[in-house]
């Protein structure tokens, strides 16, 4: 083992015990931090979701000469780039803020703090979305490859209002297990490497997968509409497509038809499927026996490395 100046260095990762209690302590930090904090670190949050899909749709410009499978993970690979910069940066994004339902389990934070933080962190997202489909839209992004990239924007986002309630609320719980679990994995790390790694894969994995997640469609679905509302004849007559194909992209039917069904999967599968899920298994179950053997306990303080995710509140 390697030492240091003050003694052994700690270990390459944090073990499952240890990541248990930094998803706490960053649950519990996110849910007790000024709004005003939350609130401009969720603008960042999604508008860094916003540029990984961005990027996603770059990617699928032309992708239809590849092996079906093989352009739905190169789009997941691109898109992983958004969660990347929410780990690193310490952004607030939603989906896996939550994870402060463990936070409430321990009787840490109230219901009330952790609704606002949802609240606050919710609409931040949106805000953060939002602005990137006005900068994507003014800038003419979506005219790209003769209109190419407008049509992935259209094609995916009309396909989004096409699933049943109970199918978006399904693909939402899907999709925000492996987020969290991302978000989770990230919290051993003590490296960059480390968390960029931790997180790709699996976000790789939800979106290659066609699983639906509520910040990513707060920007593709309104930019889908912008363009389908708003395009001119040039650009229908150069990307060869009909405007009136995409009749369904209005803001009830994203509003109702996938936004809420798709926030409330992410909650279950998240806060609920993660985040509670582990809370019991380290917090309920084993927590007494390590007590017991002398080990750390769940509520003893944990010494994350000022790199780690859950002290820098990432995501």
């Amino acid at each position: 083992m390697s030492t240091t100046q003050d003694g052994p260095a700690p270990s390459t990762i944090l073990s499952p015990a240890q990541m248990a209690q930094a998803a706490e302590d960053a649950a519990f930090a996110k849910a007790t931090s000024s709004p005003m904090k939350s609130f401009l670190l969720g603008l960042t949050a999604g508008g860094y979701i916003a540029l990984g899909f961005v990027f996603f749709t770059t990617s699928q410009v032309g992708a239809q000469a590849l092996p079906w499978g093989v352009a739905k993970v190169l789009g997941g690979l691109t898109f992983s780039t958004g969660l990347a910069l929410v780990v690193l940066t310490g952004a607030e994004l939603f989906t896996s803020s939550t994870l402060t339902l463990t936070a409430r389990a321990s009787g840490r934070i109230s219901w009330g703090q952790l609704l606002r933080n949802w609240l606050v962190v919710y609409v931040a997202n949106f805000l953060g979305a939002l602005t990137m489909v006005g900068l994507v839209f003014v800038g003419g992004t979506w005219r790209s490859a003769g209109g190419g990239w407008g049509q992935v924007v259209l094609t995916t986002a009309s396909a989004k209002l096409h699933h049943s309630f109970l199918e978006a609320l399904v693909l939402g719980i899907l999709c925000n297990l492996m987020v969290c679990l991302a978000i989770w994995a990230a919290y051993s790390g003590r490296t960059t490497t480390d968390k960029v790694i931790a997180v790709t894969m699996p976000i790789a994995l939800f979106v290659a997968s066609g699983f639906e997640h509520s910040v990513a469609n707060m920007f593709l679905v309104p930019l889908g509409i912008l363009v389908k509302d708003h395009a001119d004849a040039d650009f229908w007559v150069m990307s060869g497509l009909d405007p009136t194909t995409y009749g369904d992209l209005t803001w009830v039917g994203f509003l109702t038809g996938n936004l809420v069904p798709v926030t409330l999967g992410n909650i279950i599968g998240g806060g609920v499927m993660i985040g509670i899920l582990y809370w019991t298994i380290f917090h309920r179950i084993d927590a007494p026996k390590r007590l017991s053997t002398g080990q750390l306990g769940s509520s003893a303080p944990v010494a994350v490395p000022a790199t780690a995710p859950g002290m820098r509140r990432s995501g």
